[in-house]
């Protein structure tokens, strides 16, 4: 019990820890590009998974964590495709009016349940599928407003959903198959998603604002919310590997909903963000959605453990392993000898 409620406060944690960091990272990114005409958002991003890389770099060096060597094409593939899907996310926005994009990263979470089921062989049961339903409808109420179709913008909107969920569905089947934790992941990838977004961010982020990021004037006061941007990007990135880690890729998806909704509410508290009756309603139908979601999942969970805790399962586990005992040390080996050769992507 012990240990369950420690692993319970760990995933509050964590969950408490993605709210709060990408909610400060948005209203300060809002602050540097609305306020102080800074666009590049690609780039931005690849500054901060530079910094990420660099601070757990140091805390590596001081022994706060220990790496483990993993596949080098799985992590590769792995940092290009999550850097790849920054991209086309971006590419998305800037082709797309910002309710058919935000009817993209509302369609992220029906596609991630339709893999999952597909090809994990994952299992939603009727109540959860209706709770993220009525999640998906109050967020589209409260933020979708013109659709605007564009063919290269739906091929763009397109690539950027398929790669972001094969992306987080990837951070999460990696840390369990590979037993390695969202730190390690985190600090062997970082640096193949910051290379790609260097490399191809000040491209994407010139055709879209017709600016070149290296030629813009730089004042403190910019240079300063950069340097907090990134600060601040040090948890997000954190934070995002241990929820998809903790939980699961669709959990993710949800908490960055709620994230939307604190943003709309923190603009028109803060920013003074225009706020109408039909935002209202649909944070309010978001938020049931959302409690609805974690409490149908806390009750499945409890009574998936139940089952597994059961006397007749303990019975049946034993009566069916012991006589192939050494059979089945033998094939763990090979599974791990194998798992450790092969790569994962």
């Amino acid at each position: 019990m012990g240990e369950l409620t420690g692993y319970q406060l760990g995933v509050i944690g964590a969950l408490f820890l993605s709210v709060a960091s990408s909610v400060s990272i948005v209203i300060v990114n809002k602050a540097l590009m609305s306020n102080l005409g800074f666009p590049f958002a690609t780039t931005l991003t690849s500054w901060h998974l530079m910094v990420t890389y660099c601070t757990l770099h140091v805390a590596h060096r001081l022994n706060f964590f220990e790496n483990k060597n993993i596949d080098m094409k799985t992590v590769i593939l792995f940092g290009i495709l999550n850097g790849v899907s920054i991209g086309f996310l971006n590419l998305s926005l800037g082709f797309n009016s910002i309710g058919f994009y935000q009817m993209t990263k509302l369609a992220i979470i029906p596609f991630t349940v339709l893999l999952e089921t597909l090809f994990l062989k994952k299992q939603f049961s009727q109540k959860i599928k209706l709770s993220l339903f009525l999640l998906l409808v109050g967020v589209g109420i409260a933020s979708v407003t013109d659709l605007q179709l564009n063919f290269v913008g739906t091929v763009l909107s397109l690539l950027a959903i398929m790669t972001t969920c094969v992306g987080q569905i990837l951070t999460n089947t990696i840390q369990k198959r590979l037993n390695v934790t969202s730190t390690q992941l985190l600090y062997q990838s970082a640096p193949f998603q910051a290379a790609i977004l260097f490399v191809t961010g000040p491209m994407v982020d010139q055709y879209l604002t017709k600016q070149y990021v290296f030629a813009f004037k730089y004042s403190p006061l910019v240079l300063g919310f950069i340097i907090l941007s990134c600060v601040i990007a040090v948890s997000v990135n954190f934070s995002t590997f241990l929820v998809i880690g903790k939980t699961s890729p669709v959990t993710y998806q949800v908490l960055g909903h709620l994230k939307t909704c604190l943003v709309l509410g923190f603009g028109y508290t803060l920013l003074h963000d225009p706020f109408t009756q039909r935002n209202i309603i649909g944070i309010l139908v978001a938020i049931l959605g959302m409690g609805l979601y974690s409490y149908f999942c806390t009750h499945e969970n409890k009574k998936k453990q139940m089952l597994d805790l059961s006397p007749a399962s303990q019975i049946k586990d034993k009566d069916s392993n012991t006589p192939l005992l050494g059979h089945q040390d033998k094939e763990n080996h090979f599974e791990v000898k194998k798992a450790t050769k092969d790569s994962l992507v």
